[in-house]
């Protein structure tokens, strides 16, 4: 194995050390909050965590996406000088279009979501400006292939704002307002992690994993500077241009706008006809689906510049397998999970999260694990036509399902609340998962 080659591997390996964790911390931090706060103030907590996450991932991710593919590509073809001034508007243009919202909106923010906490409100505000700065250095480590960093930034936020649960639980800070503000202090804990990626690269251990094939085609290039090697290069540098950069963000914006929809529509919509109680209790069950995913974010940040090299050094049996050899293991994860909750799915969940007042019910957490394997298989091939371009067509795609599911779910088809939500979310991942598989035996244009 070449130096590169291992030292890709073992940054893959912290990667998934650092995000499993970040899952587990995740979990153990709602956890803890679902047992020291009433349940109508963990249904606020509850609430600005779903709210928090669905603006980060709709308005962060794309850019973290477009940096991820674009260096992996251009860095496949030879090509290691990426200007970031586009990406860093567009991520910058995203913050500020909130802030202006979040202001306009305060009142009621506030009012309506937080029973008029301004402290709730706050932190919302000032967590999702510092996540811009978060996800815009995944993006650039993962496209640079810097997966030990990028552990190492996720494990470190959520270990902050895990502690923060650890205080109130021992003692030494109380309430609600106390365990929420860690949803804000951990983005800025996590870029420690920035400069000492910067040191290293800095350092001499320059890019890995860049082609030979793609030196090679540089090498041929004639004096006028012609040929199919001259025109690939012309077209990865226009990558990150701002036409380019636009059109691909606001596809894969779209996408996360569904995704987040999918994961927590369903709160919104219970919180708003049966108020915050049984929101918590639906997000609870939800987080089934919350750990598996945060778990899985390893994989699609490891996958997507993996594959946009096989993509662009055109290696279509590599990029096969590597869908293959993913989608198995998924489907394996997601068997064993639902054959757990099953047989003790209800103790699970009651003995971490508490006793709300409502009951789980073990054929619907095993229905919501089986749509949670669904959701990772429609992950994955979505990855899939990140890579090859077609991000247009997976949005359509997401945004049909998601707005089935929203009606699904708002409507009165299912009289039980819970088992409706439970449904509506297998329901959707399974039709999701089935469209982009279709679009990934698509031939290519």
């Amino acid at each position: 194995m070449s130096r590169d080659g291992g030292g890709r591997n073992r940054g893959r390996l912290v990667l998934t050390a650092g995000i499993a964790s970040t899952g587990i911390l995740s979990f153990l931090y709602l956890a803890l909050a679902s047992r020291e706060l009433s349940a109508v103030d963990y249904g606020h907590v509850s609430l600005l965590w779903s709210i928090a996450f669905v603006i980060l991932s709709v308005i962060y991710r794309p850019i973290e996406q477009l940096l991820s593919r674009t260096i992996a590509d251009r860095r496949a073809r030879g090509l290691h000088d990426h200007s970031l001034r586009t990406p860093a508007l567009i991520q910058a243009a995203f913050a500020l279009l909130f802030l202006i919202a979040a202001l306009a909106l305060r009142t009621t923010i506030e009012d309506e979501l937080f029973d008029g906490s301004s402290s709730l409100y706050w932190i919302l505000v000032i967590a999702v400006l510092a996540y811009a700065g978060s996800y815009f250095a995944r993006g650039w480590l993962a496209g640079h292939e810097r997966f030990a960093g990028y552990g190492g930034l996720v494990l470190l936020e959520s270990t902050s704002r895990f502690l923060f649960a650890v205080a109130a639980v021992l003692g030494i800070t109380s309430g609600q307002t106390a365990i929420a503000i860690g949803i804000a202090v951990a983005p800025f804990v996590s870029l420690v992690v920035v400069p000492f990626a910067i040191r290293r690269m800095q350092r001499g251990e320059g890019p890995v994993g860049g082609s030979v094939l793609a030196t090679a085609d540089v090498a041929v290039l004639d004096a006028a500077g012609e040929g199919p090697a001259h025109a690939e290069i012309e077209e990865a540098s226009s990558d990150l241009s701002l036409r380019h950069g636009s059109g691909f963000a606001i596809a894969v914006f779209a996408i996360m706008l569904a995704e987040q929809t999918l994961m927590n529509a369903s709160v919104l919509i219970v919180e708003h006809t049966s108020g915050p109680a049984l929101a918590g209790f639906v997000f609870n069950v939800l987080l089934i689906v919350r750990a598996p995913l945060q778990l899985f974010q390893a994989v699609q940040t490891s996958i997507l510049p993996h594959l946009t090299g096989l993509e662009a050094r055109e290696n279509s049996d590599a990029f096969a397998h590597a869908i293959r050899v993913t989608v198995l293991a998924i489907a394996a994860f997601a068997g064993a999970c639902a054959l757990g909750l099953l047989a003790i799915g209800p103790w699970v969940m009651e003995t971490l999260l508490g006793d709300k007042g409502f009951a789980y019910e073990r054929g619907g957490l095993a229905l919501v694990a089986l749509g949670m394997g669904f959701h990772l298989v429609a992950g994955t091939l979505n990855q899939a036509a990140l890579a090859r371009g077609r991000a247009a067509q997976a949005a359509v795609a997401w945004l049909l399902v998601a707005v089935l599911f929203v009606a699904w779910v708002a409507s009165p088809i299912v009289s039980d609340e819970v088992m409706r939500v439970e449904s509506g979310y297998f329901g959707a991942a399974f039709i999701l998962s089935g469209l982009l598989f279709a679009l990934y035996r698509r031939p290519a244009d």
